[in-house]
């Protein structure tokens, strides 16, 4: 016996999880509570959403053997990001990539990186324009793709503004949330020649390759992340194939800069939307200080997640509370229900950046990176961003919610603001950064 769930036909239920996720998340947990089935076709299968902090813990803790992330991602994620990313790897597989990887992430290499965020940041806020409505999701994204791109491949990289153009057209089309479940259409949206998405992605892994070719041929100590990509050896000496680093670079450019990116969009969204927020944190970063603007960003990430829930494939049979789950099911903690959890987030649709002064997430009920050992391995370089970010601009920018507060909508895997959060920047007060 499953937990218990909706019974209209797959079918529909997938339709409203893509056009109205959050909506069927809250009324499927208003009526069954915090463990609920739901069953979609098209090779995703029967998903059990969990929202209970102890039943989360007890997934994120499980013995990786028994519940699968990479197993669990590859289905969505696998056609445009290869078997070899570190989303879509598990067991001796995934834990020798992401020891390869990690010392690309390491504090005072991240912090080395500032310099270039800030410098992308003020050159993108320059030539914002003023008093007419933009779309901050679009600026966000252009400043986060620059600072991937230049942190990822350093500053003399001769493909790079052709790998550039490539990446914005392909994530726009990739933003279709049909594209999700190819198996609703019985083909991998990748692989079909006359498509323009198979085109640019051709485009992209050639310029790819050929990049990782021109390094290898010429390794230097760039200090970028390429370079030590191409310098990392495991515990028998081995390194990474051109396989694998360029299904880790894709991951990169595209999962790295694009969830960033909204993220910052919308703590926009939420910041503009309460003006005794924004005054309090243009107070506490003119006293130089980070603690509120951090809190900012926590309390977004807990109202307004960039996806939903993360995903773990059952290879043995697993008791998920009073239920044993047989194999080839999916459990899916819940970002998005678990931060709405009254318990431990009183009053929980509020913003409300207060309540993290002071306070240590709880990791089974904050948790917008995933969970356990599969927690982005990007998690403190994006988190570092978005303080760059918005410290650049936010002192020096008097900006105004165009269409009011933004609703969530559906941008390929993640939750994206409508409109890209349109903002207009005024002429009366605007300084620029620089």
């Amino acid at each position: 016996m499953l937990p218990p769930g909706p019974n209209a036909p797959a079918l529909l239920q997938i339709g409203r999880w893509i056009v109205r996720p959050i909506e069927l998340l809250e009324s499927c947990h208003a009526r069954y509570g915090d463990v609920f089935t739901l069953r979609a076709p098209g090779g995703t299968g029967t998903i059990i959403v969990v929202s209970d902090p102890d039943l989360v813990k007890g997934i994120f803790t499980a013995d990786p053997d028994v519940l699968l992330a990479g197993v669990g991602n590859a289905s969505i994620l696998e056609p445009m990001l290869g078997r070899h990313s570190l989303l879509t790897l598990d067991g001796a597989e995934h834990l020798r990539q992401r020891r390869l990887l990690l010392p690309a992430f390491h504090g005072e290499r991240m912090h080395a990186f500032a310099a270039i965020m800030r410098e992308i940041t003020e050159t993108s806020f320059a030539s914002w324009p003023i008093d007419r409505p933009f779309s901050i999701h679009t600026m966000m994204q252009s400043i986060t793709l620059d600072v991937i791109l230049q942190t990822v491949f350093g500053i003399g990289a001769d493909d790079r503004y052709h790998l550039r153009a490539a990446l914005v057209d392909l994530l726009e089309i990739a933003a279709n949330p049909w594209l999700i479940f190819p198996g609703l259409v019985g083909l991998n949206p990748f692989k079909v020649p006359w498509l323009r998405i198979t085109r640019l992605k051709k485009r992209v892994d050639e310029t790819l390759y050929r990049m990782i070719a021109d390094r290898r041929r010429a390794l230097t100590a760039t200090g970028d992340v390429l370079a030590m990509m191409l310098e990392a050896r495991d515990d028998t000496g081995a390194g990474m194939t051109d396989v694998e680093i360029h299904d880790e670079l894709l991951t990169l450019l595209l999962a790295g800069h694009e969830t960033t990116a909204t993220t910052l969009a919308w703590i926009f969204d939420r910041v503009l939307a309460h003006p005794q927020v924004l005054a309090k944190l243009r107070d506490e970063l003119a006293a130089g200080r980070e603690e509120y603007l951090d809190a900012v960003i926590r309390e977004t990430l807990r109202v307004r997640p960039i996806i939903p829930m993360v995903g773990r494939h059952v290879a043995k049979p697993y008791q998920l509370g009073r239920w044993t789950i047989p194999t080839g099911m999916r459990l899916a903690p819940s970002i998005y229900l678990s931060g709405m959890n009254a318990t431990t987030y009183p009053d929980p649709t509020r913003f409300l950046p207060e309540r993290w002064l002071g306070v240590k997430p709880d990791p089974y009920t904050w948790f917008p990176f995933g969970g356990g050992i599969r927690r982005c391995i990007g998690m403190a370089f994006a988190l570092f961003e978005m303080r760059i970010v918005l410290s650049t601009i936010l002192p020096h920018a008097d900006l105004r919610l165009a269409d009011g507060a933004a609703t969530i909508v559906r941008r390929g895997i993640t939750l994206a603001p409508s409109n890209g959060a349109r903002v207009v920047l005024s002429r009366r007060a605007a300084r620029r950064a620089a």
